[in-house]
């Protein structure tokens, strides 16, 4: 990696526009995994509901596992470098999981996989941050409706594969030649951070480790809302195609949930910069969590009540659609109060938040392939529901979320 600044060198917008473009590529990769999740299942023959639970819980292991390796590393090589090699690495698991045959390296590459989405998402962020500074206002929701666009595209490159049959190892391959071309395109682009409290104070280094051992309740406020967050993103992006493939016994044509699911997260993420200005983030934050119970509700209290596939199949579609527009705001707005409220340098600030919220996707495989196994995948659907309702309450009553109107 070149070690030259990038700071002032290429025009605020072409920065910027390079920056979405990683945002691009990890949304690509990510939706590229999910789509094809029930053909992995397939492939690798995993009826037992809450072993497949215990396979994809490697993923969250892997992102748990990486939290203190990216607050370190970024703080230390910086973003612009560890985005880089996480988005590299990321397409390259993505690429091992699509070759193996053997379970036991599925699992391996699927830690792996996690490991490197926690340090693109931090390192990426942490650029994001860096970019919203830049400009002076809030645009973290724009490049996170620029990640829902890119796995939008590849939910339904997902979903044209599939029905083409494609093996996941063909899909996989071209989508990690693709991440790599915007990867050697943009790299130049990205910019070094400049976070002075950091790395020019003279503060004793027991002094800065104390945003660790203890940090803002802000930060622990912000995470526990990210915490629900990831277990209903989890329950979307691990288990809908499987949700419409056992649960609803609908055929491959018509296995939509995932691909509509993205589409109104996209959408959510491009409308939530104008909802901040119409309603606040306390109140979009607020409306989001009763989207995201409805949803669940709709989808597991009613979805199964027809006798028309099609009609089972709109039906559940609305309640994903809900789904998809109340977590759209859910990352970018937590991001962008850290940006905006918090005393804590960026990189350690995600780092904590991270350390708290991951915590959800740790949880949410094993919590949703126990019910599944014992119950029907349905009940843990409603199970989720109900954080919808958490998020609902603890955004009204935190002060965390009270005290933001300068931000909106």
């Amino acid at each position: 990696m070149e070690n030259t600044s990038t700071k002032a060198v290429y025009p605020k917008g072409l920065i910027r526009y390079a920056v979405l473009s990683f945002y691009l590529a990890q949304g690509l990769c990510f939706s590229s995994w999910a789509s094809r999740i029930p053909d992995i299942k397939d492939l690798f023959a995993v009826d037992y509901a809450f072993y497949w639970g215990l396979i994809l819980f490697l993923i969250p292991v892997g992102k748990f596992t990486a939290i203190p390796l990216a607050g370190y590393l970024v703080t230390n090589l910086g973003s612009r470098i560890m985005v880089q090699i996480s988005i590299l690495g990321y397409a390259l698991s993505l690429f091992a999981i699509g070759s193996v045959s053997n379970v036991y390296l599925l699992g391996l590459f699927l830690f792996c996989f996690g490991v490197c989405w926690n340090l693109c998402d931090i390192s990426l962020n942490t650029q994001g941050i860096g970019i919203e500074k830049l400009y002076g206002r809030t645009i973290m929701a724009s490049f996170h409706g620029g990640w829902s666009l890119a796995a939008c595209l590849g939910a339904l490159i997902g979903f044209i594969m599939i029905v083409w049959e494609v093996a996941p190892f063909w899909h996989f391959t071209i989508v990690t030649a693709i991440i790599t071309c915007i990867v050697l395109i943009s790299r130049k682009y990205l910019q070094d951070d400049v976070e002075a409290e950091v790395k020019d104070t003279k503060e004793p280094v027991a002094d800065k480790m104390s945003f660790i051992r203890k940090p803002e309740k802000l930060l622990i406020q912000l995470g526990i809302v990210g915490l629900f967050a990831l277990i209903v993103e989890s329950a979307m992006f691990d288990w809908s195609g499987l949700y419409f493939e056992s649960v609803l016994k609908v055929p491959k044509s018509l296995q939509i949930g995932f691909l509509v699911f993205m589409v109104m997260m996209t959408v959510g993420r491009f409308l939530t910069n104008y909802a901040y200005s119409v309603l606040g983030k306390q109140r979009v934050l607020q409306v989001a969590g009763a989207l995201i119970f409805a949803g669940f509700m709709v989808s597991a209290l009613f979805g199964g009540l027809f006798e028309s596939m099609i009609v089972t199949v709109v039906v559940n579609s609305l309640g994903f659609m809900l789904v998809g527009l109340g977590i759209s705001c859910m990352v970018p707005t937590i991001y962008s109060l850290v940006g905006a409220k918090s005393k804590t340098p960026v990189s350690i600030a995600l780092t904590i938040l991270s350390s708290i919220s991951f915590i959800g996707s740790l949880v949410a495989p094993l919590l949703i392939g126990a019910i599944s196994q014992a119950f029907n995948m349905k009940y843990a659907y409603m199970v989720v529901g109900l954080l919808g309702l958490c998020i609902l309450l603890m955004t009204s009553f935190s002060k965390a979320f009270k005290v933001e109107e300068s931000t909106k």
